[in-house]
């Protein structure tokens, strides 16, 4: 298990760090979007495959916790939360859902167009509304994180 979820996490992070590429995000920072990318990964995979949550509350979890993530890295490096966030959603979004719509809508198989397109909705909107909450939370508690980390390194 724990071989399994570190190739997961391994892969999903060289994944986002590729993604950051295209996002133009600084080179010293690829790393850190890797590292986002890989957490929320891991998140939605144990969700997923071992408490076996459906998969769009486990999107919405684990994009609550990739925006955690995506501010505690804003504040302790000092740049913007969506250098982290963009490209740390990549591998939550539902491509394959997106396309097997477009499909399943392009070959008229009208019932599962609407099957999966709702799907593909859903786990969209559970990715929305976990950035939405990974944002609620109070900036001034990513403040005295910064300035703990700040404190100690100077």
């Amino acid at each position: 298990m724990i071989l399994e979820l570190f190739i997961q996490f391994l892969i999903a992070s060289i994944a986002t760090l590729s993604f950051s590429v295209i996002f133009c995000a600084p080179r010293k920072e690829a790393i850190f979007c890797g590292i986002t990318g890989g957490f929320g990964w891991i998140i939605y995979f144990i969700l997923n495959n071992y408490v076996h949550y459906s998969i769009i509350v486990a999107a919405l979890i684990a994009t609550s916790g990739l925006a955690i993530i995506s501010r505690s890295f804003a504040v302790i490096r000092m740049h913007p939360a969506t250098i982290y966030i963009l490209p740390g959603i990549f591998p939550l979004v539902p491509g394959a859902g997106i396309y097997y719509t477009a499909y399943y809508l392009i070959t008229k198989q009208h019932t599962l167009f609407a099957q999966k397109g709702l799907e593909t909705f859903e786990i969209a909107s559970a990715i929305v509304f976990g950035i939405i909450f990974g944002f609620a939370i109070p900036q001034s508690l990513f403040a005295k994180l910064g300035q703990l980390f700040h404190h100690k390194t100077t």
